[in-house]
């Protein structure tokens, strides 16, 4: 298949890249970040409506839905070189609200829309081995099957309403930065009280506290290796979706306010650019104490 991919960051160069590696044609749009291993890869084009118009179908893989508005309706934007029977996927992390509008905007060319936003974050992309929550019509669902298949592992069509992907990604985002919270509060917690917290991380892992966010990300903690995966700008943005979405449905959700302040005071320290992990450092800050 031939496939434009729009977005060459943290995930999508390797999703890129693997789905030239499993024989599909990739085309991308010229950028100076572009690395020397995919202007080998790909062909290269001018801007996304070039890319659009080569393409059966074109994915895009932005960090926010002003991006990926700009990418699909801006100047020389993918709109632009579109042709009736061409598939959209957007795998960014956006609004639900303005990804069905999105979609039908593209609809309105004769082409088909889905909403895949993705979890599992740069080794995730990597290794192929993606959670990819789907929305948007049957057939297309169908028809980009395929593709999922070479980036992931996990598949679910949430629903064939536009949106229906956003909306999970939304409710995955909540749940992983609520982990974080309450691994970075109990890692404190012991660390304060004394306790070795790499050993208390080892005893919990035996036990019904045992998770991947205390696998992976209580590793992090403890070694602070906080190069992101995921960066907190990031998962920010996406606690931002949450609480706006929320409140336009009268929902109140206290305990991701609270974690959205924990990534705010990152943010403001300095540390927007590391991974998620890094929420500890702002309970560490409140404790003047660290957890290593």
């Amino acid at each position: 298949m031939q496939i434009g991919f729009i977005g060459l960051g943290i995930m999508g160069r390797p999703m890129a890249l693997n789905l030239k590696s499993a024989g599909h044609a990739l085309f991308v749009p010229d950028r100076a970040s572009l690395t020397d291993e995919l202007r080998a890869a790909a062909t290269v084009l001018g801007d996304a409506a070039a890319v659009a118009e080569a393409a059966e179908t074109i994915i895009v893989m932005v960090p926010d839905t002003p991006d990926v508005e700009r990418v699909l309706f801006g100047p020389h934007g993918v709109s632009e070189g579109l042709a009736p029977g061409k598939l959209v996927i957007d795998m960014s992390s956006i609004s639900p609200i303005a990804t069905k509008s999105f979609a039908a905007r593209i609809n309105g060319l004769g082409c088909d829309y889905l909403d895949a936003p993705v979890s599992g974050g740069e080794v995730g992309a990597r290794n192929a081995s993606l959670t990819i929550m789907v929305g948007g019509p049957d057939a297309a669902f169908a028809r980009a099957l395929p593709l999922f298949e070479v980036l992931g592992k996990n598949i679910t069509h949430v629903g064939s309403e536009n949106g229906a992907g956003q909306t999970c990604k939304v409710a995955n985002q909540i749940i992983v930065a609520l982990n974080i919270q309450a691994v970075s509060e109990a890692l404190t917690f012991a660390r304060k009280a004394g306790a070795d917290p790499a050993k208390v991380r080892q005893a919990l892992m035996g036990g019904f506290a045992a998770s991947r966010i205390l696998e992976v990300h209580g590793e992090r903690i403890i070694k602070r290796t906080f190069d992101p995966g995921f960066r907190i700008e990031l998962h920010s943005k996406d606690l931002n979706l949450a609480l706006s979405n929320a409140r336009k449905m009268g929902l109140s959700l206290p305990n991701t306010a609270t974690a959205q302040e924990m990534f705010n005071s990152c943010i403001g320290n300095g540390d927007g650019k590391k991974d998620h992990s890094a929420l500890v450092t702002a309970l560490e800050r409140m404790a003047n104490h660290k957890v290593a």
